[in-house]
């Protein structure tokens, strides 16, 4: 019988893909190992760009879906601003309710997108029709820029609403806001 939108998956590759899931789901816990696995591929990925001196759009755009999955990550699930209350809804005094910190994009997910898109750019640099020449510099500051303004508006929505998911983010956001009051 065939299913809704063609013929069943053949049974080799619905094993392959259960073998697959298994080995995913039983790395949910390994968080440590999970990043530094992700680690040596971001650098193998680096090695091979930086060896063939090219695919810099694909480092791009490789940057800006991180950057998403950054904002994602740092972002909680239900945004103060949205929802049009007045104050902060994480407590503030010990009297508040608590309400703990849900990324909008959880951990496990911001891994997974980020190594799969590290794996993706990876192969893609194998086949030379995506290589197409740009002048990298240009990206380059171009990226620095949108990075940088991007997160000066995420830190600065943060320390409004006082939710800092990251304790080092916080040192970060005090030091650019001293920047900024003495720019102004």
């Amino acid at each position: 019988m065939e299913g809704i939108g063609g013929p069943p998956m053949p049974q080799w590759g619905h094993d392959a893909w259960r073998m697959y899931q298994y080995y995913l789901d039983k790395s949910t816990p390994h968080t440590t190992y999970r990043w530094i696995g992700s680690l040596v591929i971001v650098a193998i990925y680096c090695l091979r760009v930086y060896s063939d001196q090219g695919f810099y759009i694909f480092v791009f755009g490789l940057g800006i879906y991180l950057l998403n999955l950054l904002i994602g990550f740092l972002s909680p699930l239900v945004d103060p601003e949205l929802e049009g209350s007045d104050g902060p809804l994480l407590p503030i005094k010990r009297s508040d309710e608590f309400k703990p910190f849900i990324r909008r994009l959880p951990e496990f997910k911001f891994w997974y997108s980020m190594t799969k898109a590290f794996c993706i750019a990876f192969v893609m640099t194998f086949f030379s029709v995506f290589d197409a020449p740009v002048f990298w510099p240009i990206l380059l500051c171009y990226g620095i820029v949108l990075f940088v303004i991007t997160m000066r508006r995420l830190i600065g929505h943060m320390i409004k609403y006082k939710n800092i998911p990251v304790r080092k983010v916080l040192l970060v956001a005090v030091v650019l806001v001293r920047i900024e009051s003495q720019h102004t």
